[in-house]
């Protein structure tokens, strides 16, 4: 299991990650990871049988949330 630091760095370089991954770093499941995808609250893309979302858009979820205080 990565640290949180290590994580948000690698966070901070990626484009894109897997759903699994948006959920864990949300605190969510898949099932309401997906929810928020179809809602468009978050942002993603098919990389041939992949759903891969946007890290910014996870970024900007928070942001969102806290009023930009993150």
């Amino acid at each position: 299991m990565l640290t949180d630091e290590l994580e948000l760095k690698i966070m901070n370089e990626q484009y894109l990650c897997s759903v699994a991954d948006a959920a864990r770093m949300l605190g969510v499941g898949r099932t309401k990871l997906y929810d928020m995808l179809a809602k468009g609250e978050l942002l993603s893309m098919r990389i041939g049988t992949r759903r891969l979302v946007k890290v910014d858009s996870i970024k900007a979820l928070i942001e969102r949330a806290t009023g930009g205080v993150a």
